[in-house]
């Protein structure tokens, strides 16, 4: 079994990785989101992030880079209980750093100003870029965040399909993507909400609450339905290990 410190070490890297490639797409492309061609743009860097970061680090950490993977697969007992707090904390820490970078390379461009940048931030009403309002955003994101944990949970479960689950798990994040840009900016992830809304500050600080409470209350239920309809696992193995287990 992998230690601890290096699971951590690739958790956080590969959040970052998501963070910066995802969010970059939208902050460091001058023509924005939402205009031509920017939606989709944005939601292939985030699947295609995931899937190769997933590559890379999922047989140290299983590639949960989120907060809501890892709370789901707590919930379903495939994950332990004791890792929990330590996975979120490096998953933090990476969508910060990552976010932060993001700043750095974005100040460089002639006119940026961050106060005046939504900064790739999630939000809802005046701040969704498409104007929803708040139990749009909040049942967008609890049905998301549901269905993206599932399909995670069930592509790990099945062993022969190891090879491409990165691949699965990418298409599955670049379709919630997709559906949600237009509501919520696309989230799905509290790390990737909480770095961005950092920089952002004010609004995006006072929102925040909602990209942590629907995505987590939906990976709570994904992760109680898969335990009933799957049955009990040993807690103590991780994804990593059952990854490892079939590479």
């Amino acid at each position: 079994m992998v230690t601890l410190g290096k699971r951590l070490w690739a958790e956080g890297v590969g959040t970052a990785w998501l963070v910066f490639v995802g969010c970059g797409s939208t902050v460091l492309d001058i023509g924005g989101v939402l205009q031509g061609s920017g939606a989709l743009e944005m939601s292939l860097a985030f699947g295609l992030a995931l899937a190769t970061a997933s590559y890379v680090f999922g047989e140290t950490s299983g590639a949960h880079f989120n907060p809501a993977v890892t709370i789901g697969f707590t919930v379903a007992q495939r994950f332990p209980v004791r890792d929990l707090l330590p996975y979120i904390a490096a998953q933090l820490v990476g969508a910060t750093l990552a976010a932060a970078f993001l700043v750095y390379v974005a100040s460089g461009r002639p006119g940026f100003e961050l106060g005046a940048s939504e900064f790739a931030a999630n939000g809802f009403g005046a701040h969704s870029p498409a104007d929803y309002p708040l139990h749009s955003a909040l049942v967008i994101e609890f049905v998301l965040s549901f269905v993206f944990v599932i399909a995670c949970l069930l592509v790990v479960e099945r062993r022969e399909m190891a090879r491409v689950a990165p691949l699965i798990t990418g298409a599955c994040l670049m379709l919630a993507y997709l559906v949600s840009i237009p509501v919520t900016n696309g989230a799905v992830n509290p790390a990737r909400s909480t770095a961005q809304a950092l920089f952002a500050g004010n609004w995006a600080l006072d929102q925040l609450w909602l990209f942590w409470a629907a995505p987590l209350s939906g990976a709570v239920a994904a992760g109680v339905l898969f335990s009933f309809l799957n049955g009990n696992a040993d807690p103590s193995a991780s994804s990593a290990d059952r990854r490892s287990d079939v590479a």
